[in-house]
């Protein structure tokens, strides 16, 4: 076995086993049932990567566990800086953390557009370089840009000198802008990388399944978006025609989507939210299918640059049935509410 095949074996072991350690659905349906504080859920995962930090943490409240969450998966990430392992590998860590970046200078914006503080996510270059307390204070998108250029994300600049901070459409389009750009930069990366196609199909669907949880959203909220900025790069859903499915009733969406892999999801969420008349069944029924699949696509795969990104996606989904499950117990909210919303591993 040649040293590239050496290093993506150790890296394949290496993300089976840690996700071996992961949270899995029986723990956090055991945590929705058994669980009267957020000690009693963090003891039920003790076994678990991110139960045994948990528990080391001095965790009081929601904000405090939503803090260590966010440190938890930062510190996955610096984990993997340290090893010797592929340059493809590493490029998608670094590319998933830059995810959170473009999320914190969204953050930023709608911080300097409404002037209320907003809490940051500490994940990527602008945290790693110490710069997200000077990223949450600006009040001139001038300064975002100076952080930008100092953290090594000169690319996002230009977008951000195109809007208007003090406008709401302005700062609406220009997160759109700063999405598409991210997206455009991954799949750019992705092209030259081995398993590039199914890296890029992967992230394709996932471009889609954002844009239909807008679509599902407007639709069933009886609204429409009419020449609005969209996320492009979608698998199955060009630009014109998620412009198009933005015009739509919910019945005609449904039809229109009868020849993509999203036709069933769509029934699903009109099924639900005629029943409930929520708007909360687009959330639950999307993030369920995205999540099957991306499993379906990325799972199966060994000696592969997508055990990083499916390593990732894991981490994420972790994170979110834990903030889920600590919310539900920290608001003494009801565990019928949310359970709809855990999405199984």
């Amino acid at each position: 076995m040649n040293l590239i095949s050496a290093r993506y074996a150790f890296m394949s072991a290496y993300l089976k086993g840690e996700e071996s350690r992961a949270v899995t659905s029986e723990q956090i349906s055991e945590a929705l049932q058994r669980s009267a504080t957020m000690q009693d859920a963090m003891e039920i995962i003790g076994d678990t990567d991110i139960g045994e930090y948990l528990l080391d943490q001095p965790i009081k409240t929601f904000d405090d566990a939503d803090e260590h969450l966010w440190m938890y998966l930062n510190g996955c990430l610096g984990r993997l800086e340290g090893f010797d392992i592929p340059q493809d590998m590493l490029r998608i860590a670094r590319l998933y953390a830059e995810k959170y970046d473009v999320l914190n200078i969204r953050i930023a914006l709608r911080t300097i557009l409404k002037k209320v503080p907003s809490s940051m996510v500490p994940v990527g270059a602008i945290h790693s370089g110490g710069y997200l307390h000077e990223l949450s204070a600006a009040r001139e998108k001038e300064e975002l840009s100076s952080i930008l250029a100092t953290c090594n994300l000169g690319d996002y600049i230009q977008a951000i000198e195109k809007i208007s901070e003090k406008e709401p459409q302005s700062v609406s389009e220009g997160e759109i802008a700063l999405q598409n750009l991210y997206h455009h930069k991954v799949l750019e990366a992705f092209r030259g990388m081995a398993d590039g196609d199914l890296l890029e199909k992967a992230f394709r669907i996932d471009i889609d399944m954002a844009n239909l949880q807008t679509i599902f959203r407007l639709s069933l909220g009886g609204g429409q978006a009419t020449g609005a900025p969209v996320l492009i790069g979608g698998r199955m859903l060009s630009e014109d025609t998620v412009q198009e499915l933005l015009t739509l009733k919910m019945a005609e969406i449904t039809g229109r989507l009868e020849n993509t892999g999203y036709h069933a999801m769509a029934q699903e969420v009109s099924k639900g939210y005629e029943k409930g008349t929520e708007i909360t069944a687009v959330d639950k029924v999307t993030e369920k299918h995205r999540f099957s699949m991306l499993r379906d696509l990325l799972s199966p795969r060994i000696l592969s640059t997508s055990n990083m990104l499916w390593y990732l996606l894991l981490k994420e989904l972790e994170i979110r049935n834990l903030r889920l499950t600590f919310k539900m117990l920290a608001d003494g909210i009801p565990p019928a509410e949310i359970k709809d919303l855990v999405i199984a591993a």
